[in-house]
């Protein structure tokens, strides 16, 4: 048999893989691998039945999520792929939405707002909610991380009041795996949701764009103050390495 014969008959092999290489380099598919390989998507919504469609950079979000935070939380993340141009989302949330201002409701603002935060252990967490009062229980690596933890909670808008039953309970620090390395897109989307659910910075209109962990920000504060105050919630939130805060003053 000879070389030419040999490359002859591989040809109708390369002929049928050619069109799926193709297909797998198109922007839509870059998009789309993107998507679910981001960190939003791996971590907080892996329990979600999520599904993607790209078409020319528009993005159509199908499926169920398990709360209202999680449907917005995928559309920031997905946003902020490049290439995207829109996004359509129709994600529907699971069973019963909880009513707006209601404990449950209150209680997922809460949890959603720990679970941003890089030095917040939310798995060792317990969030109880009764009549906008929040109790705490569960452990803490240190005494500062339950204080942030504390200081998290009753930052989050609707909140009355904290009680604290966290105990302090020396560990080692848990190794970083390669699932809780962030991209960009998703930090993007979790500094949105951390400036969202703070009491003094939800009604504020913040550009967030973020480069390599590097976060630069937009838009304008009312002071000075409130400017610290939005780049130290921001710093704090998982993944972010450095905040450029370019805000104005009113």
């Amino acid at each position: 048999m000879t070389d030419r014969t040999i490359l002859f008959r591989g040809l109708p092999a390369l002929v049928c893989l050619a069109p799926a290489a193709l297909a797998a380099a198109t922007p839509d598919a870059r998009i789309a691998a993107a998507a679910r390989r981001s960190y939003t998507f791996r971590v907080h919504l892996k329990d979600d039945a999520v599904k993607l469609q790209v078409s020319q950079g528009v993005v159509t979000l199908t499926g169920t999520v398990a709360n209202g935070y999680h449907k917005s939380l995928a559309e920031e993340t997905v946003a902020g792929i490049p290439g995207v141009k829109s996004v359509d989302n129709r994600l529907e949330v699971q069973g019963q939405p909880p009513a707006e201002n209601s404990d449950p409701w209150l209680a997922v603002k809460v949890r959603t707002a720990l679970l941003y935060q890089r030095n917040v252990n939310l798995a060792a967490i317990q969030v109880e909610v009764a009549d906008g009062q929040v109790t705490l229980s569960g452990e803490a690596d240190s005494t500062a991380q339950k204080e942030l933890t504390e200081t998290v909670a009753k930052e989050v808008e609707g909140v009355k009041g904290v009680t604290s039953r966290i105990k302090v309970v020396t560990a080692g620090a848990t190794p970083r795996t390669l699932a809780e390395k962030l991209d960009d897109a998703s930090i993007t989307a979790q500094v949105k949701a951390a400036l969202l659910f703070h009491s003094s910075t939800h009604m504020l209109t913040t550009r967030v764009k973020t480069d390599r962990g590097v976060v630069s920000l937009g838009g304008s504060a009312r002071n000075a103050a409130e400017r610290d105050l939005v780049t130290r919630l921001v710093a704090g939130v998982r993944g972010v390495k450095r905040v450029q805060n370019q805000m104005t003053l009113e």
